[in-house]
C-alpha cells in the first residue's frame, strides 16, 4: 500500500515539484494549443520546461510534446502546423568536442516525430515569431556589435575567451538590466522568408542564410519587443534611443523584411511605445503608448492604434481609468482586445476601432497570453487568481471561462480567500485580499501576516509561486494582501496619492487596512508580522522605522538608502523622474528614505538579498544589515550569492521559505528558533 501524497503546502519538496504553466500559442487554424510546463529536473535542482498540447475543445487530456534535459520554450506555430521553439538541446550533427550548446531554433513536425534544428547562432537564439499567412520566420539572437556574420561573431567570442578578456566598454547608459550585463553582445534580429517546410532540402531542413534586419539606432541595446505582419512583409521593432544625457525612451521602427529598409513609425519625446500587434491586413499597428512620469505626475498608458502608411496614431481608450496592456486584434480587425489591472483583478477588455465603449469581458481573475480563434467567436488565455495558478481557459460570449484540461491544477487549498476594505482619511477606499487558514474563528483567531506587494505600480491579483500566501496559511497564519496608494488598477488619482511620497499615504493605507483586518474576530491582533519584497521590502523597512506594532518584519530585495539606490539601480532614469537629482532635489530623498529612521527600529528583522540583483543592488541589503547591527536591532541576513531580484532555483527557494517560517515562528508564534538544516 502506497503512502498518500504529501500536502504540497506543508511539504516544501512537494510544493517546488508542482507543475507551473507559462505562455500559450494557438495554431493558425485554431485547432491546437501549446503551453510550456515547468517541472523539476531529475536532480531536483532546476525547473525545466517542456511543451504540452492542450485541447481547445476541452475534451482530450493535455499531452506532453517534448522531452529534453535543457527544456523548451518560446513556442509559436507556423502555418504548416509545425511548432517552433527555442532550446539548448545539442545539435545532432555536431561532432565530438563541440562547445556547450546555446539555445537554438527548432521545429516540431505537425503530426509528431523528432524535432529538427532550424537555425543556430553563436550567442544563442532568444525568441522567434512567424508570419501567420506566409510563414516568414524572424528570430532574435545575441551577437557582437562588430560581427558582420555568424562566423565573425564566433571568432570574436573565441578571441576574447582565449585572451582572458571579460571586460565590457560602455559608451552610453545603461549598462545592466535586472540580472545581466548589456554587452558585449547585443540582440540582433534575423529574417528568413518561407516557412520551415519550404527550406532548402540540401541543408537538412535548416533555414538558409537568414538576413540581419535589425534597425540601426543611436543606441545599442537589447531588443525584446517584436511584431510581424501576417504576410511577413513588415516587422515592427521597439528600440531604446537616447532621451537626454542619461535617459532612454522607446520608439517603434518598421522594417521591410525583404529589403531591410526601415523607418521610424512612432517616436515622441516624453513617451514610450511598445507591446505591439499588427492588424490582420497589416495596415495598422496596435501598441501601448506610455507617457513618462515626472516630478509632478505619475506615468500613464493608453491603447494606441497607428496607421502604418501615414504614421498617424490615435487613442482607443481616452477615458479608460487604468493602464491597457498586451493588445491583440479581433479576427475581423474591427476591435482590439487587451488586459488591464482593475481592483484586484486583471480582466480582458474589448475596444472597438470605431471609438465605441470599452467593454470588460471577464470578471474574476488575471488573464494573459490572449489568443484569438480565427472564427472570431472564441478567445483563449491563461487565467490565474490569488487562489489558483495559471491555467488555459476558453472564453466565449455570455459564458464563464472554461478551464481546459491541463497539468497545472492545484486542489485543496489550506484555507479560504475573502476581501477586506476600509475608507481612509482622505476618503479613498483601500482594499485587500485576506487569506484565512482553516479553523480561523472567534474562538481560535489566527495570527496575521501583512504581505506588501512590490512594484510599486502593481497589484495583488494573481497566484504567485515566489510569494505564496497559501504556504503561510498552511502554517496557521492569516495573510493580508493589500493594494495601498501607488497600486495599479484603481485609477490615476489613487497612484497620485503616493507619488513622490512613498512614506506617506502608502504607509498610512497599510496601517489602516491592517487595523480593519485585526478588528475581525478571527484575527489575533496581538500576533502580527509584516513582510515584503522590492518596493514591498522598502515599505517593510519604512514600517520598521515608524511603528513597533509588529512582532517581526521580513524585508527582501529592499530599498534602504534612496540616494545610494538612485544611481546604482539598472534603470536609474526611471526613478530620477519621480525623485529628481539627489544633488539638487534633496527633499524627497530625505522625506522618504527609510535609513533615516534606523535608530527608531526595535522590531526583529530578517533581511534577504541576492548578489545578482541589479534592480535593487546588493549594496542596499549590505547597508541595511550593517545599520541594523550597528544600532543593536535583533536581525538576521539571508544572503544568496548567485540569485537575482528573485530566488529562482528550487533549493534556494526552499531555504528562503524555511528561513522565513523559522523566523516568524520564533517571533510571532513564540517557538524556539530553528536554523534550517542546509544553512
Amino acid at each position: 500500500m502506497t503512502d498518500a501524497p504529501a500536502d504540497p503546502f506543508l511539504d516544501l519538496a512537494g510544493y517546488v515539484a508542482l507543475p507551473r504553466l507559462a505562455g500559450l500559442a494557438l495554431s493558425v487554424d485554431g485547432t491546437r494549443l501549446v503551453t510550456s510546463v515547468a517541472t523539476l529536473n531529475a536532480d531536483k535542482t532546476k525547473w525545466m520546461t517542456a511543451l504540452w498540447s492542450v485541447d481547445p475543445a476541452g475534451e482530450a487530456p493535455a499531452r506532453r510534446l517534448t522531452r529534453s534535459a535543457p527544456g523548451e520554450s518560446n513556442a509559436v506555430f507556423a502555418p504548416t502546423g509545425e511548432v517552433l521553439f527555442t532550446s539548448a538541446r545539442p545539435d545532432p550533427e555536431a561532432g565530438k568536442g563541440a562547445d556547450e550548446p546555446k539555445p537554438s531554433l527548432w521545429a516540431l513536425p505537425a503530426h509528431g516525430g523528432e524535432a529538427r534544428l532550424l537555425a543556430a547562432y553563436p550567442g544563442g537564439v532568444s525568441g522567434v515569431t512567424v508570419a501567420a499567412d506566409r510563414g516568414t520566420i524572424v528570430f532574435s539572437a545575441a551577437a557582437m556589435p562588430d560581427a558582420g556574420t555568424a562566423e565573425d561573431d564566433e571568432k570574436l567570442v573565441k578571441a576574447r575567451k582565449e585572451a582572458g578578456v571579460s571586460a565590457i566598454l560602455f559608451e552610453d547608459y545603461p549598462v545592466r538590466h535586472w540580472d545581466h550585463d548589456l554587452g558585449p553582445a547585443h540582440t540582433r534580429v534575423f529574417a528568413a522568408a518561407g516557412g520551415p517546410l519550404t527550406a532548402d532540402s540540401d541543408s537538412d531542413g535548416r533555414l538558409d542564410n537568414p538576413r540581419d534586419v535589425t534597425p540601426e539606432t543611436p543606441a545599442v541595446q537589447d531588443i525584446e519587443d517584436l511584431a510581424l505582419s501576417r504576410d511577413g512583409r513588415l516587422l515592427a521593432v521597439a528600440v531604446g534611443v537616447p532621451d537626454g544625457a542619461a535617459s532612454r525612451r522607446q520608439r517603434i521602427d518598421v522594417v521591410d523584411v525583404e529589403t531591410g529598409d526601415h523607418r521610424t513609425l512612432a517616436d515622441d519625446e516624453g513617451h514610450d511605445y511598445g507591446d505591439m500587434a499588427f492588424s490582420p491586413d497589416g495596415s495598422r499597428l496596435a501598441c501601448i503608448r506610455g507617457k513618462h512620469s515626472s516630478w509632478e505626475e505619475p506615468g500613464d498608458q493608453t491603447l494606441w492604434v497607428i496607421d502604418v502608411g501615414s504614421g498617424e496614431g490615435r487613442d482607443l481608450t481616452p477615458n479608460f481609468p487604468n493602464w491597457p496592456a498586451h493588445p491583440v486584434w479581433s479576427a475581423d480587425g474591427d476591435a482590439v482586445f487587451f488586459v488591464s489591472d482593475e481592483a484586484g483583478h486583471h480582466p480582458v477588455f474589448r475596444a472597438e476601432l470605431d471609438g465605441g465603449a470599452v467593454l470588460r469581458l471577464t470578471d474574476r481573475g488575471s488573464f494573459s497570453d490572449l489568443q484569438v480563434h480565427p472564427d472570431g467567436e472564441r478567445l483563449f488565455a491563461l487565467r490565474t487568481t490569488v487562489d489558483a495558478p495559471a491555467q488555459p481557459v476558453r472564453l466565449e460570449a455570455g459564458q464563464e471561462p472554461s478551464v481546459l484540461p491541463n497539468p497545472g491544477q492545484v486542489d485543496d487549498l489550506p484555507g479560504t480567500l475573502t476581501e477586506v476594505s476600509t475608507v481612509v482619511a482622505d476618503g479613498s477606499t483601500v482594499r485587500s485580499w485576506l487569506v484565512l487558514p482553516r479553523g480561523a474563528s472567534a474562538g481560535q483567531p489566527a495570527p496575521l501576516l501583512l504581505w506588501i506587494h512590490g512594484g510599486p505600480l502593481m497589484s495583488w491579483n494573481a497566484w504567485s509561486w515566489r510569494w505564496n500566501p497559501w504556504l503561510m496559511a498552511a502554517r496557521g497564519y492569516a495573510v493580508l494582501l493589500p493594494d495601498p496608494a501607488l497600486s495599479a488598477g484603481y485609477g490615476q488619482d489613487f497612484v497620485r496619492r503616493g507619488w513622490g511620497a512613498w512614506g506617506a499615504s502608502p504607509y498610512t493605507d497599510l496601517m489602516e487596512i491592517t487595523d480593519a483586518a485585526v478588528a475581525r474576530e478571527d484575527i489575533d491582533e496581538t500576533r502580527t508580522a509584516a513582510m515584503g519584497g522590492s518596493f514591498g521590502g522598502y515599505m517593510a523597512n519604512w514600517v520598521a522605522g515608524h511603528t513597533d506594532r509588529f512582532r517581526a518584519i521580513v524585508t527582501h530585495a529592499s530599498l534602504w538608502q534612496l540616494d545610494q539606490f538612485s544611481g546604482t539601480t539598472d534603470d536609474a532614469w526611471y526613478w530620477a523622474r519621480e525623485f529628481g537629482d539627489p544633488l539638487h532635489d534633496r527633499q524627497r530623498y530625505e522625506d522618504n528614505s527609510p535609513h533615516y529612521s534606523v535608530a527608531k527600529i526595535t522590531t526583529p528583522m530578517l533581511v534577504v538579498h541576492g548578489d545578482k540583483d541589479y534592480r535593487v543592488p546588493i549594496g542596499e541589503g549590505l547597508r541595511l544589515w550593517y545599520d541594523l547591527r550597528r544600532h543593536g536591532v535583533e536581525s538576521k541576513f539571508l544572503y544568496f550569492p548567485d540569485e537575482n531580484h528573485w530566488v529562482l532555483t528550487p533549493g534556494n527557494a526552499r531555504v528562503w521559505y524555511e528561513t522565513v517560517f523559522a523566523f516568524l515562528a520564533q517571533h510571532v508564534m513564540g517557538e524556539k528558533w530553528l536554523r534550517p538544516d542546509l544553512l
